[in-house]
């Protein structure tokens, strides 16, 4: 009979720079994708489906309320109708005008947060979102520093009714 004669091998040993390579290029890259995947997040307020219908108050809150066209910028309510139609400029909506409008809107109800953005449906998406901003705040001058005023951060957005 033989006897086997089991030789030790010495443990191998990891190579792990190809990983730490990996890690080093990897981790800067997420941590920098994360941030901007952070600011571009809008908080947009839809209605609960399921509460649509449930309870309606006899009087309706008030509405603030700016319709995208091809032509103009309607801003309206719900109580008074159309409080200014902004025409557009040399092809180009007219988003100073929009938010000097806004401005007066603000300073007549300052409680009022909230806005509704009506879009028509070929409506350009740089036209949605230059809206959106020009809504949600304003800059101005505050103790010689240059600040964000607070217009209507609540937004919500939906279709325009056909003409």
């Amino acid at each position: 009979m033989r006897k086997r004669i089991r030789h030790r091998h010495p443990a191998a040993e990891l190579n792990i720079t190809a990983f730490m390579n990996l890690m080093v290029v990897l981790v800067p890259f997420l941590l920098l994708t994360a941030v901007f995947t952070h600011i571009t997040i809008l908080d947009l307020n839809l209605p609960d489906p399921s509460t649509a219908d449930a309870n309606k108050p006899k009087q309706p809150p008030y509405e603030l309320l700016v319709t995208i066209r091809k032509n103009s910028l309607n801003v309206s309510d719900n109580r008074g109708g159309l409080i200014k139609l902004v025409p557009r400029i040399n092809e180009l909506h007219n988003y100073a005008s929009l938010k000097e409008t806004l401005k007066q809107v603000k300073a007549r109800l300052p409680e009022q947060t909230s806005i509704t953005i009506l879009s028509e449906q070929n409506t350009r998406y740089d036209d949605l979102i230059q809206v959106m901003d020009t809504a949600r705040s304003y800059q101005t001058l505050y103790e010689g520093e240059q600040v964000f005023a607070e217009l209507f951060p609540d937004i919500s957005i939906g279709d325009a009714p056909k003409l």
